[in-house]
């Protein structure tokens, strides 16, 4: 009993500590946002503002017209929301063939599949962006969009979690005259639900935090999302801090909401992700 006393002790000691590691820095940019520039310059350690001020807000998103923020909010949710309504329907389908469906070969494609995991995504940065260009998709959601829409390890994780359904559901319902198209509409979706929700949020927020690709296939900046879009903030010769605190928390809110009402089913994908159902 002492050692379990003492176990949990020290894992919630752990905990804290990782809580005050990631609060810190956001508790830091929020505060900061409602600073001056010159108040951060000469006080950036102090905890509150000497003088509070909410023009940055109005700068940052409505006031720089070489970095429109508020058009880059607005390009990020078009963006996250489309990929993640495509990744839904192409990774659900692909699942559910692998899974439910008997066709030559399926196991070594699925196999073959699998194994492209092991290449970093870099490798394929250079090669997809001539696939784009030769498309005339630079500067075009689409560019943004397409690409992600079928991640292999949202394929895998719906496979392993339709695994789990009794296969006798879909021979009761071919029985009755079910086709596959109803079997997976009408049987197989709203028993997947908990998995297709974990694969939104995660392409959901994977969609809006991603920099790299972004930054490579857009170069008009009205069409940026926010995330690459917020490297414009710092300026040519100098660094506004202010606004590029406040540019951050701006980008972090619907990821933050989201996961806020979310919670959940953040938890239930450790399980899921990990390989427990299926």
């Amino acid at each position: 009993m002492e050692k379990k006393r003492i176990s949990k002790i020290v894992a919630v000691i752990f905990l804290l500590l990782m809580v005050f590691i990631w609060i810190v820095p956001v508790l830091y940019t929020m505060i900061s946002s409602f600073k001056s520039e010159a108040d951060i310059q000469t006080n950036a350690f102090t905890i509150l503002p000497i003088n509070w001020v909410i023009g940055n807000y109005q700068d940052v998103l409505f006031g720089n017209t070489s970095a429109p923020v508020a058009k880059w909010f607005m390009n990020s949710l078009i963006i996250s929301v489309s990929q993640t309504v495509l990744v839904l329907v192409i990774v659900s389908l692909a699942g559910y063939g692998y899974s439910r469906m008997k066709f030559k070969g399926r196991d070594a494609i699925f196999v073959f599949l699998m194994a492209t995991m092991m290449f970093p995504a870099v490798v394929n940065l250079i090669p997809l962006y001539k696939i784009i260009d030769t498309l005339g998709w630079v500067n075009n959601y689409l560019a943004a969009i397409v690409p992600g829409a079928a991640g292999v390890f949202n394929i895998f994780l719906i496979r392993q979690f339709m695994q789990g359904i009794p296969k006798e559901f879909d021979e009761s319902a071919r029985v009755d005259g079910a086709s596959d198209f109803q079997i997976f509409f009408k049987l197989i979706l709203p028993l997947i639900r908990p998995v297709l929700t974990v694969v939104a949020l995660f392409t959901f927020t994977a969609s809006w935090n991603d920099f790299l690709w972004p930054s490579i296939v857009f170069n008009d900046v009205e069409k940026m999302p926010i995330t690459p879009g917020l490297q414009l903030l710092q300026g040519m010769y100098a660094l506004d801090v202010a606004h590029a605190l406040t540019g951050a928390l701006v980008a972090i809110v619907p990821t933050f909401i989201l996961y806020l009402f979310t919670q959940k089913y953040f938890m239930e994908s450790l399980s899921l992700s990990s390989g427990v159902k299926g």
